[in-house]
């Protein structure tokens, strides 16, 4: 019953061509409907598909339980980091950012500094993109310093797709607080080349208003 179940959730899955909210509403459902660990069990069957988006959806599932599952966090840390799919990197960045709100932003800091310090940049990413925008979250709202002071600790990252990510959220945080990223961004060093595009990116607004 359940290998019907998952063999018609990937041909609906696979319909979905653009976006994701239509596979965000399924896998919403089966999370609220179904036992958690049949919705779990689901979830590692979906990821074993060659569909990305059975994948998307599986990545979705694992998020709604990352703050009372370590091993749906860890999943998402050690295997759906790991998928060349652009579209399901996207949708592991949405899971972690469901991890903090359910946990907390406050009580997630050990967890987002830990992933903004992982080896894989598919990792790194995930915090830097999924909290975005930062100070729209609880905690940062009232604490933008603590958000620009863990952007800013990417800006010479490895990884120019970090690196981009980074300045762009640094560059959505100077609309409401540019005097905090500028402060930030006078101390950086632009002779470094890395520096220097994550501080284009998040500089662009800053002068303009």
């Amino acid at each position: 019953m359940i290998s019907a179940m998952i063999s018609k959730l990937i041909q609906k899955a696979e319909r979905s061509e653009h976006g994701f909210k239509e596979i965000q509403k399924e896998s919403e459902d089966i999370v609220r409907k179904l036992p958690a660990d049949e919705a779990f069990q689901i979830a590692k069957a979906l990821y074993s598909s060659k569909v990305h988006q059975a994948r998307m959806m599986a990545a979705f599932i694992f998020g709604a339980f990352t703050a009372r599952s370590r091993d749906s966090l860890g999943i998402l840390r050690k295997q759906v980091s790991q998928d060349e799919n652009w579209r399901v990197q996207e949708i592991l960045a949405k899971a972690f950012d469901r991890y903090c709100a359910d946990t907390g932003y406050e009580k997630a800091l050990p967890m987002i500094r830990s992933w903004l310090k992982d080896k894989n940049p598919n990792v790194r990413r995930a915090v830097s993109e999924g909290l975005r925008i930062w100070t729209n979250r609880d905690y940062f709202e009232d604490r933008p310093k603590v958000a620009v002071h863990l952007l800013a600790g990417l800006k010479d990252d490895a990884s120019e797709y970090v690196r981009t990510s980074a300045g762009n959220a640094l560059r959505d945080i100077s609309k409401k607080h540019p005097t905090i990223v500028k402060n930030e961004l006078a101390a950086w060093d632009l002779a470094d080349k890395k520096i220097f595009l994550t501080y284009k990116l998040a500089g662009r607004l800053i002068g303009k208003r």
